[in-house]
């Protein structure tokens, strides 16, 4: 490389951009050292979150701290910004950084990396915004565990039944992995809660999943989807497949089967879509709304620009005709493409195509319960479980944090798991607000 330094810019810092970033950070280190290469990493938060822990962590098997991996201690050469990107200038080689306090500034680059990820793709029912909550994020998951277990304590202190049968209805709309795992750790979560509360017994709590299509967990394959339909059956949970939610205002839901009934806490995981910043800039767009990429996760038809993760439209060279399902397993692994990619396009080496064939799935269902379909072998119960901790524990970045999830795990093994709702940590300030309007001592 001759010339000036080369600036790399890297929009998004969740699997994509932390595990491209520490690629870079070793296959570039001699221009990292030198000065010739820089990188800049744009995310609103400091941290990646290991999405496939949010279920444990909601449940309280892991501390919402060990999910998370803080970008700056990880990627010691890499200059970590915090803000949003809300323009790409690719043509003219500049995106617009607005930081969460202070003025937008342009920041310029020679190589842009689009890993901004997926948000929650939501629908236009009535009352969703105000009364649901998703479960993309720690902030999301520890909430609904808040929530759950206040709602226990709402319930155990009230005689009003509809106060007590809407406390204790929870509602999961979609059956995807995060539903299903969300649904299963949190009920598994409230069957050890209910011991601590005398006039709450297992019959009394509601759990309902709905379900658009007529399967669910269908990266598991027909078969292990309906034996986890039956174990969660076998749980009491109701399970509303090819149902749609209509409404739920105020808590109060409606579904396409007819069925209406109040509940408090409605949690939304029917599908991401891409990050709006796709729509915020020049690069091409496919049909989908991604980034349009090629097998070596270049942009199409631009130079200087790649992308992967959910936010790009990956052909599935194992599935010809077909793209890279937007998931962990594939963000993972095209990271060290794509950053083997850019090293050698910027020493101007050949560059490769991202093949993976889809290995398989694993969920977790509560302690002690999972379903997996790993390269055709298919377990359930504790070795299935056993597997999910497993391969999530080899996929979490940093041995730091590989090394507290086990230490959660272990102590577990010994100790029963907090079951107390510290909801008030979301409005700290309440408590000072209501001693301050009472006035002055007299």
């Amino acid at each position: 490389m001759n010339g000036k330094s080369k600036h790399i810019v890297i929009v998004g810092g969740g699997y994509v951009g932390l595990y491209t970033s520490l690629r870079l950070q070793r296959t570039l280190r001699r221009e990292l050292r030198d000065g010739s290469v820089r990188i800049t990493l744009i995310d609103p938060q400091s941290y990646m979150t290991y999405q496939p822990f949010l279920p444990e962590a909601a449940a309280g098997n892991i501390s919402p701290r060990h999910v998370v991996a803080p970008l700056r201690r990880v990627l010691p050469k890499v200059r970590i910004l915090n803000g949003k990107v809300s323009k790409v200038h690719h043509e003219a080689r500049t995106v617009t950084f607005e930081p969460a306090v202070g003025q937008a500034r342009e920041i310029e680059y020679d190589i842009i990396v689009m890993a901004a990820g997926s948000i929650s793709r939501t629908l236009p029912i009535p009352g969703l915004a105000d009364a649901a909550i998703g479960f993309k994020t720690v902030g999301e998951a520890i909430a609904l565990r808040n929530r759950v277990l206040a709602l226990l304590d709402r319930a155990e202190s009230s005689e009003d039944e509809e106060v007590r049968r809407r406390a204790l209805t929870f509602v999961v709309v979609g059956g995807g992995f995060a539903g299903i795992e969300a649904l299963a750790e949190l009920e598994d979560m409230t069957e050890d809660a209910i011991k601590y509360y005398p006039s709450i017994q297992q019959k009394d709590l509601r759990w309902v999943l709905i379900e658009a299509s007529d399967r669910i967990l269908p990266e598991v394959g027909p078969e292990m989807g309906e034996w986890t339909a039956e174990e969660l059956r076998a749980r009491g949970i109701e399970l509303k497949m090819k149902t749609l939610l209509k409404s739920c205002e105020g808590g109060l839901v409606k579904t396409s089967d007819g069925d209406v009934f109040e509940s408090a806490t409605i949690v939304w995981t029917a599908g991401v879509k891409p990050s709006p910043v796709v729509n915020s800039g020049d690069l091409p767009l496919d049909e989908r709304g991604r980034i349009m990429t090629t097998t070596r996760l270049t942009v199409t038809g631009v130079k200087d620009a790649f992308a992967a993760g959910d936010v790009a439209g990956v052909p599935d060279m194992t599935n010809p005709g077909k793209y890279c399902a937007p998931n962990a397993q594939h963000a993972v692994r095209q990271s060290k493409v794509l950053g083997d990619n850019i090293t050698a396009y910027l020493r101007g080496g050949k560059l490769k195509d991202y093949r993976h064939k889809y290995a398989g799935s694993v969920a977790g269902l509560g302690l002690h319960k999972g379903v997996a379909n790993v390269y055709g072998v298919k377990l359930r119960g504790i070795p299935a479980w056993f597997m999910h901790r497993t391969y999530h524990l080899s996929r979490v970045p940093t041995v730091n944090r590989k090394v507290r999830v086990v230490a959660d795990w272990t102590l577990s093994l010994f100790f029963k798991r907090e079951t107390v709702s510290l909801g008030e940590l979301e409005h700290p300030r309440d408590v000072f607000r209501a001693a301050a309007k009472s006035g002055p001592a007299r």
